[in-house]
């Protein structure tokens, strides 16, 4: 579809149907020839014969957006192959040096930031990174040079991660991940700003909306005097309540605090998941009730300054030691929950759903939105807005049956 050739060198565009996909396409390239060697790069496209066949003229909202890209990816290559004619400098080597094929690919660029995670000991945020990967990989059929990701590239990306059953908050987090990346590879200049394919009018990340998860306050009080004689149900059933009335707090947050973060009547942290990604250390305070001094009497540590809350660490842990702690403590809980859920016919309880409870019922109640925002540790209101969509759903339904109500 789109050639050209000079001094010995010859590029085009071509549907390599030496081996089809595991959906029947075939991958798009372009072919690179120099003195009778074939070099193939990826363009990240596939396409049928038949589409491949109508490209050229085809009316297809898709199939133009296609050409579009690789008639970019084919201009790439042909700048690239120009410039080293210019200075008779001609090689694969440098050619594949000065595309930054070696190097500047989305791969590389996860790898580098999962290295650099691993090394700053933020290993929750590693592990995401590297599921992501991994996915990219096996979207991929190889390395993905970070010019190739267009619009197009991560509409496929997303349609696969659904065919995945993934959910779509766990897309948009995918997404998210892809563009972090991208930020970085054009604040650094490896990335031109005509190939960022994010942003208005161009790809937008949906957010996946909040499943309803929170509980009422009425369902709060049938756990909180749940039991079946069992002391670990006890234990896990008053973790999850210390969870819910220490402002919703993260197991990896809780599974740190010690005496020392109690501070005039109240706990104060800072938030582990934001530590790293916000300029301005924002420290979250819970007040200490008397229900959550129960708990502590019942099942903490002596109450000495260096001593945790609870007895799960004894400080010497590694970073994957400490995440690996956390997940073991987050499933116990969540294991037991979720069977107190099914014996008082709530349905599936996790320390997710203590999170979502803490701020639905606060603004049940009448607390403003930004205090919760701030409780909560969001960095904007946004955040807190999809925690709370369900409750502003529920309310505007009881609104609307006012209209009607006429024995009010």
């Amino acid at each position: 579809m789109y050639k050209y050739a000079k001094d010995g060198v010859s590029l085009s565009s071509v549907l390599d149907t030496r081996r089809a996909k595991k959906n029947g396409l075939y991958p798009v390239k372009i072919q690179v020839i120099h003195k009778r060697i074939q070099r193939y790069y990826s363009t990240g496209k596939e396409l049928s014969e038949e589409e491949w066949a109508r490209l050229s003229r085809t009316h297809s909202r898709k199939l133009i957006e296609i050409r579009s890209d690789l008639a970019g990816s084919f201009d790439r290559i042909k700048r690239a192959i120009q410039e080293l004619l210019d200075r008779d400098a001609f090689s694969f080597e440098a050619l594949n040096r000065l595309l930054g094929r070696c190097s500047e690919t989305l791969n590389a660029f996860f790898t580098h930031r999962i290295e650099t995670l691993r090394s700053e000991q933020r290993i929750g945020n590693m592990l995401w990174y590297s599921n992501v990967l991994k996915a990219i990989e096996r979207f991929s059929s190889g390395p993905v040079p970070i010019e190739s990701i267009t619009v197009h590239w991560l509409r496929r990306y997303e349609q696969f991660l659904r065919t995945e059953q993934k959910s779509a908050v766990t897309i948009s987090m995918h997404l998210r991940a892809i563009r972090a990346i991208l930020n970085e590879a054009r604040r650094t200049g490896r990335l031109r700003d005509t190939h960022y394919p994010f942003g208005k009018g161009k790809f937008e990340i949906q957010e996946g909306e909040g499943r309803k998860i929170a509980l009422n306050i009425k369902q709060i009080e049938q756990i909180v005097h749940y039991s079946d004689g069992s002391r670990m149900t006890a234990f896990y059933r008053d973790l999850w309540l210390f969870i819910y009335l220490c402002n919703g707090i993260n197991v990896a947050d809780l599974i740190k605090l010690k005496f020392s973060n109690i501070v005039d009547g109240e706990v104060c942290f800072v938030r582990q998941k934001t530590e790293h990604t916000t300029r301005k250390r924002r420290e979250i305070r819970a007040a200490l009730t008397e229900e959550m001094r129960a708990i502590l009497q019942r099942w903490g540590n002596p109450a000495e300054e260096n001593n945790y809350l609870f007895p799960f660490l004894n400080g010497d842990e590694t970073a994957v030691e400490l995440k690996s702690k956390t997940q073991n403590l987050t499933r116990c809980i969540n294991r037991r929950m979720h069977r107190i859920g099914q014996a008082l016919g709530i349905g599936n309880i996790s320390t997710y759903t203590a999170r979502h409870s803490f701020a639905t019922i606060l603004k049940q109640r009448g607390a403003n939105i930004t205090y919760i925002s701030e409780s909560l540790g969001h960095n904007d209101l946004k955040t807190t807005a999809c925690y709370l969509a369900c409750f502003e759903k529920e309310e505007r339904l009881r609104n609307a049956c006012l209209l009607t109500d006429f024995n009010r």
